[in-house]
């Protein structure tokens, strides 16, 4: 990578720092190319030369979310250990935490048309975070959901189970049931656990 080529990465990735603190703070709506800028520091021009404009940015920022979710699902399912039921749990649990830690992020995501999703990058990574999901569902049950519909059914299963359960929390509807605030790290672990598992013990 040359000098030039350093800078340049160097310059987006401060971009799109400035850009996750803006929408945090100013919501999907309001997040601007100037305000951007005037975060990182940078002239007004910045962000446009880089990201073409706010959809750009904002998609190059929603794929590094799907990095940054794919990191909490594979650092969850490494201490999990090799039995394929506790990794797809610690996945699960990785994405839940993940959505929690970064809800204006996860929202933009998940929620958000903003997004260009025909992008290669975005489109690459976000596929990622499937098929991570694919090659889990496969260990778990011993058929790959691309060929057996009814492993492809027990994905679907799983995954909405675990994104409801990441919306409900994240908007202070599953509070009341649950009363998550209220235990301990260890509690919550073990509540959050035993409601993915009901959706995932079997494996049929």
């Amino acid at each position: 990578m040359t000098e030039s080529e350093f800078r340049h990465e160097g310059l987006a990735a401060t971009l799109l720092e400035a850009a996750e603190t803006e929408l945090s703070q100013s919501g999907i709506e309001r997040i601007s190319l100037r305000a951007v800028a005037k975060r990182a520091g940078v002239s007004h021009g910045a962000p446009a030369h880089h990201f073409g404009d706010a959809r750009g940015l904002l998609t190059a920022l929603a794929a590094k979310g799907y990095q940054r979710l794919l990191h909490y699902q594979t650092s969850r399912e490494e201490t999990a250990g090799p039995e394929p039921l506790a990794r797809i749990i610690a996945s699960g649990l990785g994405y839940i935490e993940f959505a929690v830690a970064f809800p204006e992020l996860f929202a933009l995501m998940f929620n958000s048309a903003v997004p260009d999703r025909s992008d290669t990058r975005f489109f690459n990574v976000a596929l990622s975070v499937f098929e991570r999901l694919v090659e889990n569902t496969q260990a778990h049950n011993g058929r790959n959901p691309y060929t057996d519909p009814d492993s492809m059914k027990d994905l679907m299963a799983s995954w909405s189970v675990v994104h409801g359960l990441a919306e409900l929390i994240i908007s202070g509807r599953a509070e009341r049931t649950l009363g998550l605030d209220q235990m301990t790290e260890a509690q919550r672990e073990e509540t959050l656990t035993a409601i993915l598992l009901r959706v995932n013990r079997t494996g049929s």
